[in-house]
């Protein structure tokens, strides 16, 4: 009979698998672990888990590298921990995982380090599954890997008729990321390409399973949410807005930072696709005066201009 050693058991599992020590350095680092980090076993071990990797957050944008790691609470008191967190993807984008963490002993029962299980939440069959639709159909931008404006354009028609003919809402939320420009010209176009795929990913990994994200032009975004409410599209907003601002890319040793402004509204029974994309526009570009990196839902542009 053959034997199979631990490590090649280790790296045909589908969650990503690591274990660290008492000082939270990585000793281990399976496959799937680089499947769905993006980081190589050479770039992580011997490092700390926090070291400009991971960078667990949670929905509220918390950094959990500083208080409330998995991790550390697990080595702490010996007790096993399950938890919802977004990771730092080697990309820069978000990634939403369940994580698992449990404390490693040795032979006299002394904690010695930890492992960490996490489990990709983010649909990611599914989204490529969508994805391969769009390619086929020409509604795929092709930057970016989200849908162009002809699919949402074409999205927004569909959910104008369910408006009018069943009375089905939708929201839509505009976006645009602050100061783009800056970033081409400080760190060239390489780079203001990279933050336009990491903004992306990190709207596609905040969605529902029935919402749509498209690239509008430039670097604005658009995000269809059928069915929706005021309090659903105050929560989506806030949770994109959250991850992006929680999001960053390596220049070298440089963490770059990218914030997005966020316009929301809700349809209306007499709205046609271009004005309820121009009220969300309007509402963005309030976000934009009032400081950017925040939501600027309807109800506060009514109470404004009531």
């Amino acid at each position: 009979m053959h034997q199979i050693s631990g490590d090649k058991l280790l790296d045909s599992l589908f969650d990503g698998v690591y274990f660290v020590d008492l000082e939270r350095r990585i000793t281990y680092w399976n496959a799937a672990a680089e499947r769905i980090t993006g980081y190589s076993k050479a770039e992580v071990i011997g490092r700390g888990c926090a070291d400009n990797l991971l960078r667990h957050i949670d929905a509220a944008g918390c950094d959990l590298c500083l208080e409330g790691c998995p991790l550390s609470e697990t080595m702490q008191d010996g007790t096993s921990h399950e938890t919802g967190v977004f990771l730092h993807h080697a990309l820069g984008h978000r990634v939403p995982v369940s994580v698992r963490t449990s404390p490693v002993r040795d032979d006299n029962g002394t904690i010695i380090g930890a492992v960490e299980i996490f489990s990709d939440n983010s649909s990611s069959l599914q989204i490529l599954q969508e994805f391969e639709k769009l390619k086929q159909t020409a509604y795929l931008d092709a930057l970016t890997s989200v849908g162009n404006r002809r699919y949402g354009e074409m999205t927004l028609s569909t959910r104008i008729y369910e408006l009018r003919t069943h009375e089905i809402p939708f929201g839509v939320l505009f976006m645009d990321i602050d100061h783009f420009k800056l970033f081409n010209d400080s760190y060239g176009h390489k780079t203001g390409d990279d933050v336009l795929v990491m903004v992306a990913k990190s709207i596609s990994y905040s969605l529902r399973k029935m919402d749509i994200v498209a690239r509008w032009g430039g670097e604005e975004f658009i995000v269809i949410l059928p069915g929706a409410t005021d309090v659903i599209i105050s929560s989506v907003s806030e949770r994109i807005r959250v991850l992006i601002e929680g999001s960053f890319l390596l220049i070298g040793e440089e963490k770059v930072y990218v914030t997005v402004s966020i316009g929301a509204t809700m349809s209306r029974s007499d709205d046609s696709a271009e004005t309820i994309v121009s009220r969300a526009d309007q509402l963005m570009y309030l976000s934009k005066n009032r400081g950017r990196n925040r939501v600027t839902v309807d109800e506060d542009y009514g109470a404004r201009n009531g």
